[in-house]
C-alpha cells in the first residue's frame, strides 16, 4: 500500500478490507459472512480452481460519518473481483437485507471485471438479481452509492450494476464500462479498440471521461481520504435528488441520445469532449482531478444532477 506526503494512501494500492477500513467509520465495520464461515464458490472447486473463505467479496454494516450504512466491497485480488454464484448471492443478501432494516444508505466498492467464466451462467443469474434489488432498494427511498477506484476497474455485469445506483464516484484511475478493453479487441479486432493502449483505455473508460460525459458524479484523486469525503457527500445528496421514476428515467435516456448525436460517428474521446464543450479538450488526459472537476459541460453535469 503506497502511503506518500501528508498520509496520502492509494485507493487503488489497497485491498477491499483496508478500504473498508480507510472509508468508514474507525473500527465501526461488522462483517456478516466472514472468511472464518468459509462460504466458498462449489463451482470453483468442481473445476479444481483454487478458492477464497469469502468468495471475493466482504460484506456488512458500519457507519460513515455516524450514520448507519451496510457495505459490500468486491477483491480484485481474488479472480479479479469477478461475480459467481456465491458472490452474487453475498451482494444481493446485504441489498435485501438494507430493504428490511433500512440503513441510511448502502456503499458498494466495485471492483470487478464482470462475471466468472468459470461459473458463467450463475453468475449472469447472480447479476440481473443484484440489478434487480438496487432497484428495489432505491425504490425504497435508501440510496445505493458506487465507488471505483480499483485496479481491476468496474466491467461488465458490474459496470450495469453501477449505473443503476443513484451516484458513483471514481477516481481519475478508476475506470467503468459495460465491455472490457481485451473483450472488445478480441471481438472486434485491433483496428476497433487497441487494449494495449493505456492511453487510450482511460480516454475511453477512464475517471475523467466518466466524470466529462455526466457518467459519474464525483471525481477524485487516487486517496482514500478524498473517497471518504465524496461518499459521505454522494450518501448525503442521494437521499435528496435523483428519484426513481419513470421521468427520470426518459430524461436520462434523452441525455444519452443526445450525446450519442453528438458523438457522431466513431468520435474519438478526446473529439467527443471537444463536441460536448469541454475547453482546450486536448490537455484533459495530463490534468489533475482537481483541475477536471471545473471543465465538465452544463449538459454532461446536468445529467448527472
Amino acid at each position: 500500500m503506497k502511503n506518500s506526503g501528508a498520509r496520502r494512501i492509494s485507493y487503488a494500492e489497497c485491498s477491499a478490507r483496508e478500504r473498508l477500513g480507510h472509508v468508514l467509520d474507525a473500527g465501526s465495520f461488522h462483517e456478516w459472512l466472514p472468511p472464518s464461515k468459509r462460504v466458498t464458490s462449489p463451482h470453483l472447486a468442481q473445476l479444481g480452481v483454487p478458492t477464497s473463505f469469502d468468495d471475493g467479496v466482504a460484506i456488512g454494516r458500519a457507519r460513515l460519518q455516524e450514520r448507519e450504512v451496510f457495505v459490500a466491497a468486491q477483491e480484485g485480488a481474488f479472480m479479479g473481483g469477478g461475480v459467481g454464484e456465491v458472490h452474487g448471492a453475498k451482494l444481493v443478501g446485504v441489498l435485501r437485507r438494507a430493504l428490511r432494516d433500512r440503513p441510511q444508505a448502502v456503499l458498494l466498492l466495485a471492483e470487478s471485471g464482470g462475471v466468472r467464466l468459470h461459473e458463467a451462467n450463475a453468475g449472469l443469474i447472480a447479476v440481473s438479481e443484484v440489478m434487480r434489488a438496487v432497484l428495489d432498494v432505491r425504490a425504497a427511498g435508501i440510496p445505493v452509492v458506487t465507488l471505483i477506484g480499483g485496479a481491476n476497474g468496474c466491467f461488465g455485469g458490474m459496470g450495469i450494476v453501477a449505473r443503476c445506483t443513484d451516484r458513483i464516484v471514481m477516481s481519475d484511475i478508476g475506470r467503468l464500462a459495460m465491455s472490457g478493453p481485451e473483450v472488445i479487441e478480441a471481438s472486434h479486432g485491433v483496428e476497433e479498440f487497441d487494449a494495449r493502449d493505456r492511453a487510450l483505455v482511460w480516454r475511453t473508460t477512464g475517471g475523467k471521461h466518466r466524470f466529462l460525459t455526466g457518467d459519474c458524479d464525483a471525481l477524485v484523486e487516487d486517496d482514500v481520504r478524498a473517497f471518504r469525503a465524496a461518499a459521505i457527500q454522494a450518501v448525503t445528496r442521494a437521499a435528496t435528488s435523483r428519484p426513481l421514476t419513470l421521468d427520470s428515467l426518459e430524461q436520462e435516456h434523452a441525455g444519452l441520445a443526445a450525446r450519442l448525436v453528438a458523438a457522431g460517428s466513431g468520435a474519438e474521446a478526446l473529439a467527443l469532449w471537444a463536441q460536448l464543450g469541454v475547453p482546450d479538450a486536448a490537455r484533459i488526459p495530463e490534468l489533475g482531478a482537481a483541475a477536471v472537476r471545473g471543465l465538465r459541460p452544463s449538459a454532461s453535469a446536468a445529467l448527472a444532477a
